[in-house]
């Protein structure tokens, strides 16, 4: 089990961040075999461009830099600063480390069998390997990740707009214990039963950084620096996502009443959102989501409210009720 103890300066202190260079982490060791495979689609979809990079460029070494249990060096993933983080932020940062610095974490990471490989081992030997790892990172995420992040990065806004409802409504006793099952708050410490016998870690003052993902196959967590002590974990919506569930249940009563683009936002909106997370996460035109909107608003069904720079609409108790009665 793994334990955080928690002082009331930690949770002032806590705050929700976005890392697209994690992901893309994740989603080559999903496309690699070294964690939980994506869906037939995705993987179907991505797999040729996938082995095409491996053989055309040195994304192998990029993939030797990963071990088994999950961790990777610190350069190809470098801590976030917000939920604005963009790949341009994380790519700069990457090709920043310093080759000393790289060149220790090569050494304490490339370690399995594919770090052997005469090809890979060049790579991570020369001296542009942090230049030469960049560019295959860049070249993955613009041919396998950023077509989809667009859609990918509204669902973990999303998210994040709903746990920051919870905190409001209910506290962040709720929040934390609501990001897995195996997360349970016990006598002032975060206390998660998914790991193995890991020990107690203070946060010490600094908070803990919670980042929403939808690659993520349970829950995740850094422990060292430089990251902040950190729990990545499934950000809602991944479910109908990959597939998992449908995007609306009984489709035929709901989509037969009001249209499936209008059934399809009504479903989508179990959280608060807005006109772009919306379109963005369900892959529709902004134009269209707007009218489909004000046709539910008028309807009695939705009501929006500024929240910063944001108008989130919401379902009102009757959009509920038809929710809740068509599934």
């Amino acid at each position: 089990m793994l334990r955080f103890e928690v002082s009331v300066e930690d949770l002032l202190r806590s705050r929700f961040a976005l890392s697209p260079a994690m992901d893309l982490c994740l989603l080559l060791r999903s496309l690699a075999g070294q964690d939980r495979p994506l869906p037939r689609a995705w993987a179907t979809r991505l797999l040729p461009a996938f082995e095409r990079l491996r053989r055309e460029s040195e994304l192998n070494a990029a993939l030797a830099l990963h071990t088994p249990r999950g961790g990777g060096p610190n350069f190809v993933a470098p801590p976030p600063r917000g939920l604005n983080q963009t790949w341009a932020d994380d790519l700069a940062r990457i090709r920043a480390t310093p080759l000393e610095a790289a060149r220790h974490e090569i050494a304490t990471n490339a370690t399995g069998p594919s770090a052997r490989d005469p090809r890979v081992r060049a790579v991570l030997d020369s001296t542009d390997a942090v230049s030469r790892i960049a560019e295959a990172m860049d070249q993955a995420w613009h041919e396998l990740l950023a077509a989809d992040w667009p859609q990918l990065r509204a669902i973990c806004e999303r998210d994040v707009v709903h746990r920051v409802g919870v905190i409001g409504e209910h506290g962040w006793v709720t929040t934390i214990e609501s990001l897995h099952p195996s997360i349970a708050w016990q006598a002032g410490g975060i206390e998660i039963g998914h790991f193995p016998q890991v020990g107690t870690v203070r946060l010490a003052g600094d908070g803990l950084l919670l980042i929403p993902s939808v690659f993520v196959a349970n829950i995740g967590a850094h422990l060292e620096d430089p990251w902040p002590r950190t729990l990545v974990y499934r950000a809602r919506g991944t479910g109908a996502l990959w597939g998992e569930q449908k995007t609306v249940p009984r489709p035929d009563a709901l989509t037969a009443l009001v249209g499936r683009a209008r059934a399809r936002l009504l479903v989508a909106l179990d959280a608060p959102a807005s006109t772009s997370h919306l379109a963005r996460s369900l892959a529709m035109a902004p134009g269209a989501v707007g009218d489909h909107l004000a046709i539910l608003r008028g309807a009695g069904l939705l009501v929006r409210a500024r929240a910063g720079r944001s108008v989130l609409y919401r379902r009102t108790p009757l959009g509920e009720a038809l929710v809740a009665g068509s599934g």
